[in-house]
């Protein structure tokens, strides 16, 4: 049973989710996803209920401008937020960005604490207050819906935390967030930090409180939590938690916590949480920022039993050893139900279990795809597929594509790769070699591709088990200050980085003028 189809209750424990997966998520090093990307991720928690999706940092680059106007023309039901420092030029660029959502946000921030005051802002306390009260203000001119954080919060003298978010709610916030921005408080003095401002800020019962906790001394989850049972009710997470340093606090940890412990915890959120593993594996992919094996709720590892013990009590009763079920969170428990024989339509009805939406082309080249794979493969598993899907949708509308592939490897090198292209439409095929099989499938592909990205990134995994498994390859390139990521799925590994570096390098043809926001945090 779903979180959602469980809690009908109260609506003062209601507990609304801010995702910033596209925004502090995206800010991690060499997470920068593209447009198109960006629009799946929106899409899909659009889907599962989020009710805030922050989409970018709109000042930051003509990039995230692009990435926020198009998330607000898409989203249909969660808000579309996006993050301005204290300033008109950066308000101004916001609230252009987000002309077209249907239910707009504008987050505004700056630091208020004295070590951040004086070294980074270089403002007095008083000249903080003046542009609280301005951009607040300024904001309000593009929507009633204002949220202000005050940047390490956590750090800040407590009577000037109290002043400030009384000056941010009078100018005109809805929603005040406390930033523990670099992972520095504990859970009960978390606590006591948002039970001082419901106590001593007059006007606090105008405006919701939020939590924004990062995770470097491993507690977001946790301060997350113990704000809300402190009277919080928004919360600030990402998928997987990823974000800057060590990340954020996870949405799906947060989520299910709420869920199976509403004994303790009577507040629900809106997600609907067969979605999680799915949100998760998309946010992993677009990013090839793999998903530790006993991570939370989404690890490979987390419904799985090793133990003599351990699967001797789940033999006798699951509950022994799980405290959800694994199809609470969308993972599947029967996987091994498509081969060589199962139809299009079969695959059509898969592939809309497992949370995808292809249109008829992409369905086609998918389809095609699974036959040969099941050809190759003795068993087919819902991972399989869900990496071939990936490895589809994002190939877009490339200009690169892979027309045949020859390896000769062995102890004794040279190592040898014949590669043919698809260019514009024009074939074209070398011969090269290199220290190793896929060093000469590079050298290769520059040979008839020639560029300067760098090649910063190079990592395999193993979709499933067995030695006919699929390859799962992230390439991460460096060109220019850009960087991207492209990913490729196939049994045959070297196919698999093939298909992945000339995915990267798709992306760089396309990719807009960015730099990273590093001025900012939250």
């Amino acid at each position: 049973m779903t979180q959602k189809q469980q809690h009908n209750g109260s609506k003062n424990d209601r507990v609304y989710i801010f995702d910033t997966t596209l925004r502090d998520g995206e800010q991690s090093p060499g997470a920068s996803m593209t447009l198109e990307e960006k629009l799946q991720v929106a899409e899909l928690l659009d889907t599962m209920g989020v009710d805030i999706i922050e989409a970018g940092f709109p000042i930051a680059s003509n990039g995230d401008f692009e990435s926020v106007t198009e998330v607000a023309k898409l989203v249909k039901n969660a808000q579309v937020c996006g993050l301005a420092r204290a300033g008109a030029k950066d308000i101004d660029r916001a609230g252009e960005a987000l002309k077209h959502a249907k239910n707009p946000r504008i987050h505004t921030f700056i630091s208020t604490s004295p070590v951040h005051m004086k070294h980074k802002l270089q403002m007095s306390p008083e000249d903080v207050m003046e542009a609280v009260a301005f951009s607040v203000s300024h904001a309000r001119k593009y929507t009633d819906n204002v949220e202000w954080s005050p940047e390490d919060a956590t750090r800040t003298d407590r009577d000037y935390l109290c002043a400030v978010v009384e000056t941010a709610i009078k100018a005109g916030a809805t929603t005040v967030n406390i930033p523990d921005t670099v992972g520095y408080t504990m859970p009960q003095e978390y606590v006591e930090t948002i039970t001082m401002l419901r106590n001593r800020v007059p006007n606090i019962d105008k405006a919701i409180i939020s939590t924004h906790c990062h995770n470097d001394l491993g507690l977001a989850v946790a301060n997350s939590l113990a704000g809300v049972q402190a009277g919080a009710r928004q919360i600030e997470c990402t998928i997987n938690g990823i974000g800057e340093r060590a990340g954020n606090a996870a949405l799906e940890e947060i989520v299910m916590a709420l869920n199976v412990r509403a004994d303790l915890m009577p507040q629900w959120t809106g997600i609907e949480t067969t979605m999680l593993a799915r949100a998760s594996k998309l946010v992993s992919a677009v990013t090839a920022f793999p998903v530790q094996y006993n991570k939370a709720i989404v690890g490979q590892n987390a419904f799985a039993h090793e133990s003599g013990i351990h699967q001797d009590g789940m033999l006798k009763n699951n509950q022994t050893y799980e405290i959800m079920t694994p199809e609470s969170v969308g993972i599947s428990q029967t996987s091994l139900v498509m081969g060589k024989h199962s139809g299009r339509h079969a695959f059509r009805e898969k592939i809309k279990t497992l949370g995808y939406e292809l249109g008829d082309n992409q369905l086609q080249e998918a389809f095609t795809r699974f036959k040969d794979l099941a050809d190759r493969k003795k068993h087919v598993f819902d991972d399989d597929i869900v990496a071939l899907v990936d490895d589809e949708v994002a190939k877009g509308i490339d200009t690169i594509k892979l027309s045949f592939l020859t390896v000769i490897a062995g102890s004794e090198g040279p190592q040898t790769a014949k590669l043919g292209l698809d260019i514009d439409g024009h074939a074209s095929q070398v011969e090269s070699t290199g220290d190793g099989p896929v060093d000469a499938i590079f050298n290769a592909i520059k040979a008839l591709f020639p560029h300067e990205a760098v090649l910063q990134l190079y990592q395999v995994h193993a979709v499933t088990e067995g030695t006919d498994a699929q390859a799962e390859v992230s390439v991460r390139l460096e060109e220019n200050g850009k960087t991207v990521t492209g990913r490729g799925a196939d049994t045959d590994t070297m196919v698999a980085s093939a298909r992945a570096y000339i995915s990267a390098l798709n992306k760089l043809l396309v990719k807009r003028e960015k730099q990273a926001p590093g001025t900012m945090s939250a």
